[in-house]
């Protein structure tokens, strides 16, 4: 429980800096192409590191609720069919 929770927190910092810090992600890591080419407007890469801050920030505050255990294999089990 505890170490859930850290790990929450820490995902969900992560996930702040992250959208927070775009800019700088940007000018060191580069422009990602094939997310320029298929977002194609003005700052597609910065737009991605934006989507995907928050997109850790929302999986980060699942996983640390418990909510992502008890509804991800649900979820893959009603997508895919079967047993999980």
């Amino acid at each position: 429980m505890i170490g859930r929770i850290f790990l929450g927190l820490l995902g969900i910092g992560i996930g702040v800096l992250i959208v927070f810090k775009g800019e700088w992600l940007l000018h060191n890591v580069g422009r990602i192409g094939w997310v320029e080419k298929y977002l194609g407007v003005f700052g597609g890469s910065r737009l991605f590191y934006k989507l995907l801050g928050v997109l850790l920030i929302i999986l980060a505050t699942l996983y640390m609720t418990g909510f992502l255990q008890n509804w991800l294999p649900n979820f893959l089990q009603g997508l895919f069919g079967g047993d999980l």
